[in-house]
């Protein structure tokens, strides 16, 4: 499991670029004008108090589109459901899994089919856990 320093939205930080507008995957067609303004503290976070930015630091969730170095936004505001990516603390540590919750109770479940070393832990009520924020979205580095 990793150690997180998460880094808090201020209510007066804004990011504005511009919309250039929507790029087709498909055949390239003329750049349109200049769209809308575009805030990305506008449209990735809506909950500022509660909104946190980690880097995922370790391979265990590959396969979960979580890849090492990646910034992950995470709202505590937002309830924990059934298979969420989230970050959980556990027994003195933080990490990043899915949560899997069920009748029998939650398990945290990695993601990453080619290392057999990482399993799912099953959450007790001897551990010391809660489900810390609800992942939002990703920001990745190409």
């Amino acid at each position: 499991m990793n150690e997180f320093v998460p880094h808090n939205i201020d209510a007066e930080e804004s990011f504005e670029s511009h919309l250039l507008g929507d790029v087709k995957a498909g055949f390239p067609s003329p750049a349109e004008d200049i769209g809308e303004k575009l805030d990305l503290i506008k449209l990735l976070v809506k909950h500022k108090a509660s909104t946190f930015f980690f880097r995922v630091s370790g391979v265990s969730m590959v396969d979960a589109t979580l890849d090492e170095g990646d910034i992950i936004i995470v709202d505590r505001a937002i309830d924990p459901y059934n298979n969420c990516k989230a970050v959980c603390f556990i027994d003195g540590e933080y990490t990043v899994k899915r949560v899997e919750m069920g009748e029998n109770g939650v398990r945290l479940m990695p993601a990453n089919e080619l290392n057999t070393n990482y399993k799912p832990i099953e959450v007790t009520p001897e551990n010391n856990f809660i489900i810390w924020g609800v992942v939002t979205y990703t920001i990745k580095k190409m």
